[in-house]
C-alpha cells in the first residue's frame, strides 16, 4: 500500500507541475501509426482520446505533430500548412490540445528537407526543414503557436536530405538550433533524433536524444533497441534522456513482448510516446490487456522516478540480463530490478541481493502483476520465459556500498555512434567475453578521452583500497584521479581516501590504454 500511494503522490506532482526536476516526456505521437497521413481532425481526436482514456491522469500530457503537417514556405520564407490536411493552419489544434490541458508537440528537421520528403514522397516536405530559418521557426512554433515541444529529425542533414548534397555536423547544427529557440522560449523540450547517440555534447542541448535506429512492431527491433540501451546508463540523468524511440505496445507483438517493451522502456528511463492508433487500440477485441499494460502507473513511476536514472546491468548470464537501479531514494534500501530474458527459451533466473547491494530481508513487489510476493534473504529467482521480463521493486533492510563498480556503467567522454569509433579514435564499449561483465571499455586515453566514474559512493568516507582491472597489455600508462587529485598508482592498486557521498573517479593516460574492464573497492586491511 506505501508503494502505491507514493507512485499517486508522483503523479499528482508531475500533473501539477510542482516537481522542479524534469522526467521523460510521455504522450502520444502520429508517426508510427500515420506517418505523413495525417490532418487537424485526427490529431484532435487523439488528444480527445487521450483524455477518454483518462490516459492523461497516468502522465501522457504530449500531443506530438510529427512529420506530414508541412505545406512548403511562402515568398518570405514562412512555414505554410498542408492545404488539404491543416486547411486552418495548426493554431486551431494547438488551441484546441491546450483547451484539454494538455500540452502540443510540433516536428521539424535540421537540415533542408524532411524524412516524410525522402521515404514517404512527400513533396511539401521539401526545404521546410530548419536549415537558415532557426530563428524564423522558431517565432512561428513557439511565439506565435505556442507549442510546448519539438522533435528535430536529421533527414535534411544527410546528403540525401538536402540540394548540397553534403552531410552537415550534428553537433554545429543542434547548437545553432538551441540557441535560437532559447531566443523565444528558453528551456523548451527538444528532441533529438539522429537516429545513434550522436556524442556526449547531446546532454547540453537535448532534453532527450534517440539513439536507435527506427522502432517497428517486431520483436527483432525491440531487441536490438534494448540491447542498443544497455550501457548507456551515464549518459541518462534529470532532463537528458536516452529516447528508445515510440511505443509499439498492442501492435503486433506477443503479450510478453509488450511487457517487455514497455517495461524495459520504464527501467531505462525513457520517453515513453504511445505511436499506435488509439482507435483501434480502444475497440480492438484481445488488445484490452496493451491499454492496461500503458497505464501501469507502478511501471510508469519507474519512468518518472525523480531521481532520473538509467538502469545498469549488474548480471549476465548469456543473453539474459539483470539490470538495477535505485528508485524514490538514492543510495537508499528501495531498489527496482529486472530480470531480462531476449533468449527464445525458459530461463531460471537469479541475482544474489548483496550483488544489487541489499542485505537482509528484502519485501518483493511484481510490477507487472502489481502485487507482493513473499520476502527473500540471500538470493532473488524467477523463472522467465523467452523474451520476457519481470521487474520488481525491493525494498532491503540494509542497503550495502558497491563494491564493482563495471567500466560499461562509466561516462567516456568522446564515446559516440555516428561513426566508426575504431577509424575515429573515439572510445567505445566493446564485447569481451572474459570481462567481468561481458563488456570493458575501449580505447580510452590519448584522442579517446577519459573514462569517468562519476558517482563512486562511500557512504562515510575513508580509506579504501582500490584496484582497476584492464585487458591487454600497456598498463603503464594508466593514470588515475579521484575528485581532481592525482592518485599515484602501484601497479593499478592505489589506497585512497574518499570523501563522504559520491566521488569521481578518473581513468586517463597520454596515449590509448588497454581495455578498461572494472574498478573494484575493498576495505582497507
Amino acid at each position: 500500500m506505501k508503494y502505491i500511494l507514493s507512485a499517486i503522490v508522483l503523479f499528482l506532482v508531475v500533473e501539477s507541475g510542482a516537481a522542479d526536476v524534469e522526467t521523460p516526456t510521455m504522450g502520444w505521437s502520429s508517426w508510427n501509426a500515420f506517418r505523413v497521413n495525417i490532418s487537424e481532425g485526427t490529431i484532435k481526436h487523439h488528444a480527445d482520446l487521450v483524455k477518454e482514456l483518462e490516459l492523461d491522469k497516468c502522465g501522457y500530457v504530449y500531443i506530438n505533430i510529427d512529420d506530414g503537417y508541412f505545406g512548403g514556405r511562402d515568398e518570405n520564407g514562412r512555414l505554410k500548412t498542408h492545404p488539404k490536411r491543416f486547411p486552418n493552419g495548426l493554431k486551431p489544434v494547438v488551441d484546441h490540445i491546450h483547451s484539454l490541458g494538455l500540452k502540443a508537440g510540433i516536428y521539424s528537421d535540421g537540415g533542408e528537407n524532411t524524412c516524410g520528403s525522402i521515404f514517404d514522397n512527400d513533396k511539401m516536405g521539401i526545404g521546410v526543414g530548419l536549415w537558415n530559418h532557426e530563428r524564423q521557426d522558431a517565432e512561428y512554433f513557439f511565439g506565435e503557436l505556442g507549442f510546448d515541444f519539438i522533435k528535430i529529425d536529421f533527414c535534411g542533414g544527410t546528403k540525401r536530405g538536402n540540394t548540397a548534397r553534403v552531410d552537415m555536423d550534428a553537433k554545429e547544427r543542434y547548437t545553432i538550433i538551441r540557441k535560437a529557440f532559447d531566443a523565444v522560449k528558453p528551456g523548451v523540450r527538444i528532441n533529438i533524433c539522429r537516429w545513434d547517440y550522436p556524442g556526449t555534447w547531446v546532454g547540453e542541448i537535448g532534453s532527450s536524444w534517440r539513439m536507435s535506429h527506427d522502432i517497428a512492431p517486431r520483436w527483432s527491433s525491440v531487441n536490438d533497441i534494448i540491447h542498443q540501451a544497455l550501457y548507456l546508463s551515464a549518459y541518462a540523468g534529470p532532463g537528458a534522456f536516452n529516447d528508445m524511440d515510440m511505443l509499439e505496445v498492442g501492435r503486433g507483438l506477443t503479450k510478453e513482448e509488450d511487457k517487455t517493451h514497455f517495461g524495459m522502456w520504464c527501467m531505462m528511463t525513457s520517453p515513453l510516446l504511445i505511436g499506435c492508433d488509439l482507435q483501434l487500440l480502444r475497440y480492438s477485441k484481445g488488445k484490452r490487456y496493451a491499454m492496461d499494460l500503458l497505464k501501469n502507473r507502478e511501471l510508469i513511476a519507474l519512468d518518472q522516478d525523480p531521481l532520473c536514472l538509467q538502469a545498469y546491468v549488474a548480471k549476465r548470464d548469456g543473453e539474459t540480463y539483470v539490470l538495477v537501479k535505485d528508485i524514490e531514494t538514492y543510495q537508499g534500501t528501495t531498489r527496482a530490478v529486472a530480470f531480462l530474458n531476449t533468449e527464445n527459451a525458459n530461463r531460471e533466473m537469479s541475482i544474489d541481493l548483496k550483488d544489487i547491494e541489499l542485505a537482509g530481508k528484502v519485501a518483493v513487489r511484481d510490477l507487472f502483476e502489481m502485487k507482493d510476493l513473499a520476502p527473500v534473504e540471500g538470493t532473488l529467482k524467477a523463472v522467465v520465459p523467452g523474451h520476457a521480463t519481470r521487474i520488481y521493486r525491493l525494498a532491503a533492510e540494509k542497503r550495502l556500498e558497491r563494491r564493482v563498480y563495471e567500466a560499461e556503467t562509466a561516462w567516456m567522454e568522446t564515446y559516440q555512434e555516428l561513426t566508426d569509433p575504431v577509424a575515429a579514435g573515439t572510445a567505445y564499449y566493446k564485447q569481451v567475453p572474459n570481462a567481468s561483465g561481458g563488456v570493458v571499455a575501449a580505447q580510452v586515453g590519448g584522442k579517446g578521452g577519459p573514462l569517468v566514474w562519476k558517482r563512486v559512493w562511500r557512504a562515510k568516507g575513508g580509506k579504501c583500497d582500490l584496484a582497476l582491472r584492464v585487458v591487454g597489455e600497456g598498463s603503464e600508462g594508466v593514470r588515475l584521479s579521484v575528485n581532481g587529485k592525482s592518485v599515484p598508482l602501484k601497479g593499478l592498486s592505489a589506497t585512497v581516501d574518499f570523501k563522504k557521498g559520491d566521488n569521481e573517479v578518473k581513468v586517463f593516460g597520454d596515449s590509448m590504454l588497454p581495455d578498461i574492464d572494472c574498478l573494484v573497492l575493498s576495505a582497507v586491511q
